[in-house]
């Protein structure tokens, strides 16, 4: 009985609300809050706002929320736990090939050490990778570009 009070005095003041827009001569806006104050009084004919005030205040509900909570929590930290390292059996056992050396494709997921231009062979992984050449003297920093700029005629 609160509740459908409470609605009509809303939906009521809304109203009230909506005239003095439209006093206003705002009419589209005056409309707005018209339909905006209605949805609660046809709330109230419709039942809902019983049936809501039902669920509010039985513990069943409330305990049956808080199963659903538990269930969610429980599944989100699975899924929390899975993606942080909680390995399945068929990767542990993937795990265990490629430490033995048993994988399939073991150049595949090998990265190439060599450019594209040359065609020496591929260094093995086992080898330290070499320290990056030092930059090149200041008059040959632009001898690309110049070759570049005489095959264009520039």
């Amino acid at each position: 009985m609160l509740a459908e009070t409470i609605c009509s005095a809303v939906s009521a003041a809304g109203l009230g609300i909506a005239a003095i827009t439209a006093y206003r001569k705002r009419f589209l806006a005056a409309t707005r809050i018209a339909a905006y104050s209605l949805v609660p009084v046809g709330l109230v004919m419709t039942g809902v706002v019983e049936w809501l005030s039902d669920i509010v205040f039985k513990p069943s509900v409330w305990l049956g929320f808080g199963l659903l909570a538990l269930a969610w929590l429980l599944f989100m930290t699975t899924r929390a736990v899975e993606r942080r390292g909680g390995s399945t059996r068929k990767e542990r056992k993937a795990a265990r090939a490629a430490s033995r050396g048993d994988a399939v494709a073991p150049a595949a997921s090998a990265p190439s050490l060599t450019s594209a231009s040359t065609t020496a062979r591929p260094q093995p992984q086992s080898q330290p990778k070499k320290k990056p050449q030092q930059a090149a003297a200041p008059g040959e920093d632009f001898s690309d570009i110049e070759a570049i700029l005489k095959k264009h005629g520039i």
